[in-house]
């Protein structure tokens, strides 16, 4: 009764309060299928500071679910374990950049209400993000889950619609996205080179240790979750947008060179047969500002670059709102 009179209560509110982006599968959902194409790389190493059984009982000791190993690469359903306030850090070889929509997504391995698709079994995660590995920037995350009662750590669904900008929103194998635009102009981080992503849980009590919103809310989620595997389960931190070094590539179906570089008036991007007419060829500054852009009508165009300030900047080449390639070029 207790758990039907809860659900009652949580289905008023979001009725009520519902503003996001539902449930994977959902009309309007904003979340990543682990196969999709938009995925050019997964993170390459994960360091975890593993969190508390219960941070209300720390005589408990910490989890000890998963391995740090099995948060990097794809998603594959294997997870690691953060437990209450637990931090997994990791980085990836090519840096993310600030291309168009999300940049990155985040893995979890919630299940979905078998009698209502909007709601799932969630666990939550805050997600940082770091240019150097040192210094890092919380993307703002908004919870209207209310806190008239404590979600408990089994049992009870949650819905997603009531969720922004929190890893673990979707069930397994959807990934969160975040887009790093959310995070320009912040001094100290450069979001067309973030090398690291960090996610710290949320511990979810209302009664002590509360994980706050960026407005300052008590976020409420599954708590307590008191065995070895609790608190977040991070199963793996796509990229979605990568600068490569050189000319690389960002995508193995696009094949692109760009000439001379370093350069100092023009230089010219050569496009493989593969890639279809109609593209933009857009450079940005290491802070994200839009330097110029050209159409390629053709396999080839010119970007003229002479009255840019020496330095470095990126390229991308984009096809209905969508980055296909991506590479770097210097300016002196």
């Amino acid at each position: 009764m207790r758990s039907i009179l809860f659900l009652c209560c949580l289905l008023i509110q979001y009725c009520a309060v519902a503003q996001y982006a539902p449930q994977a599968g959902l009309a309007g959902s904003t979340a990543i299928s682990a196969g999709s194409p938009a995925i050019t790389g997964w993170a390459s190493t994960c360091a975890v500071q593993r969190g508390y059984i219960d941070i209300a009982n720390t005589t408990l000791g910490t989890v000890t679910g998963g391995d740090s190993a099995n948060a990097t690469g794809s998603a594959d359903g294997y997870i690691v374990c953060l437990g209450d306030s637990g931090v997994a850090t990791l980085r990836f070889e090519a840096a993310l950049y600030d291309g168009p929509g999300p940049d990155f997504a985040v893995f979890e391995n919630g299940f979905t209400d078998p009698a209502n698709p909007e709601m799932a079994f969630l666990e939550l995660a805050f997600a940082e993000v770091s240019s150097d590995g040192i210094n890092y920037f919380r993307f703002p995350a908004n919870s209207n889950t209310g806190t008239n009662t404590q979600i408990p750590g089994s049992g009870v669904y949650m819905v997603a619609s009531l969720i922004n900008n929190l890893a673990g929103k979707y069930v397994a194998t959807y990934g969160t996205p975040f887009d790093l635009q959310e995070m320009a102009g912040l001094a100290g981080l450069d979001i067309n080179n973030v090398t690291h992503v960090r996610l710290v849980d949320v511990v979810g009590s209302l009664s002590g240790h509360q994980s706050k919103d960026v407005a300052g809310k008590t976020i409420n989620d599954p708590y307590p979750t008191n065995f070895a595997s609790g608190g977040f389960d991070l199963d793996a931190v796509a990229a979605l947008h990568q600068v490569s070094a050189g000319t690389s590539l960002v995508f193995a179906e696009v094949a692109a060179s760009v000439y001379p570089n370093p350069a100092s008036d023009q230089v010219t991007i050569t496009i493989n047969k593969a890639a279809r007419k109609g593209l933009t060829l857009t450079a940005r500054s290491i802070t994200g500002t839009v330097m110029g852009t050209t159409v390629i009508t053709a396999t080839s165009a010119t970007l003229n670059i002479a009255n840019y300030p020496a330095g470095l900047y990126y390229l991308t080449v984009i096809e209905a709102n969508e980055t296909i390639w991506a590479g770097k070029i210097a300016k002196y």
